[in-house]
C-alpha cells in the first residue's frame, strides 16, 4: 500500500501501539533532515573527491592524511547539527516497547544523542577509531591529523566500514535475528539497495512481519512493504507516535 499523501494507515497504527517485537532501520535520510551531508546528494563532494574515493582500504593506504582530513571534517560538521523529530521518535518507540532494535546504517552517533541505547550501528560510528595493526578501539576527542594506537603505536583508522568491507560478523547476525522476529519493521530514509543492510525488511516479511516503509522516493522494497508513505521521515514518525501512544495520555 503506497500512500503519497503522507496519511499512515491505520493499521500501521494499531500495529505500532500493539507491536511486542519492533525494528526500525534507519538510513542517511533521517540524518539529512538534520543537515548531515549525504553521500550522493549536492553536497557529496569534498574538496573535488567523491566519497567513494576515500571511504576505501585503498585511499587509506595511498593517502591516509586525506582521509583523516576527511572523516575529522566528517566528525566536526555533525558535532555542529542535532538530532531531529525522526531520532527523537524513534527514542519515543524504544521508551514504550521492551523489544525493541534500532538498526543504522548511519555513523554519526545522532540516535544516541537523541536517547537511543539499543543501537547496532552496522557501518560503524565516525566518533571511534580502530588500530589497523592489533584492533583497539579507541573514542575520538578532538584528534586531528593521523593518530597512532596508544596500545601498539600502529596506524589508527576511522572505526567505519568501507566501500569493499564486511560488516562485523556479529553485528549482523543480531540484526538478522531481529528483523527475523520482529512482528513491526519500519524502515526509514534508505533507499535499500546498499547490501546487506537492504535485505533486512525481506527477511522480516519471509517471517510474517509487518514492513512499514518511510521514504522520499519509492525504492526497490516498496512493491513489497506492508505499507509505504511518502514523505520526510521526522514528520511522519512523529504523527505515527502522536498517534499511536500520545492521545491515550
Amino acid at each position: 500500500m503506497k500512500d503519497s499523501s503522507g496519511r499512515i494507515p491505520r493499521e500501521v497504527v494499531s500495529r505500532l501501539s500493539g507491536s511486542k517485537r519492533l525494528v526500525v532501520l534507519t538510513g542517511a535520510g533521517v540524518s539529512a533532515e538534520s543537515g548531515v551531508p549525504t553521500f550522493r546528494g549536492r553536497d557529496g563532494l569534498w574538496r573535488n573527491h567523491r566519497p567513494e574515493e576515500l571511504a576505501t582500504p585503498e585511499a587509506f593506504k595511498g593517502n591516509p592524511e586525506l582521509v583523516w582530513s576527511w572523516y575529522h571534517w566528517r566528525r566536526n560538521t555533525v558535532r555542529q547539527v542535532l538530532p531531529n523529530p525522526a531520532h527523537d521518535a524513534i527514542a519515543r518507540m524504544e521508551s514504550k516497547i521492551e523489544d525493541f532494535v534500532l538498526i543504522t546504517q548511519n555513523v554519526d552517533g545522532l540516535h544516541q544523542r537523541a536517547g537511543s541505547e539499543k543501537v547496532l550501528q552496522i557501518h560503524g560510528d565516525l566518533h571511534y577509531a580502530r588500530c589497523s595493526d592489533c584492533g583497539a578501539v579507541i573514542a575520538l576527542e578532538e584528534q586531528e591529523g593521523m593518530i597512532t594506537c596508544p596500545m601498539c603505536r600502529g596506524p589508527m583508522r576511522p572505526d567505519v566500514v568501507w566501500f569493499g568491507e564486511s560488516l562485523d560478523v556479529g553485528l549482523l547476525t543480531q540484526a538478522y535475528n531481529a528483523s527475523e522476529r520482529s512482528d513491526l519493521f519500519i524502515v526509514a530514509g534508505t533507499s535499500n539497495v546498499v547490501q546487506p543492510a537492504a535485505s533486512l525488511a525481506f527477511a522480516a516479511i519471509r517471517n510474517g512481519g509487518y514492513v512499514f516503509e518511510i521514504n522520499l522516493d519509492p525504492t526497490p522494497l516498496t512493491g513489497s512493504a506492508s505499507a509505504t508513505v511518502i514523505g520526510k521521515a521526522g514528520e511522519v514518525l512523529q504523527e505515527l507516535v502522536r498517534l499511536a501512544w500520545e492521545e491515550e495520555e
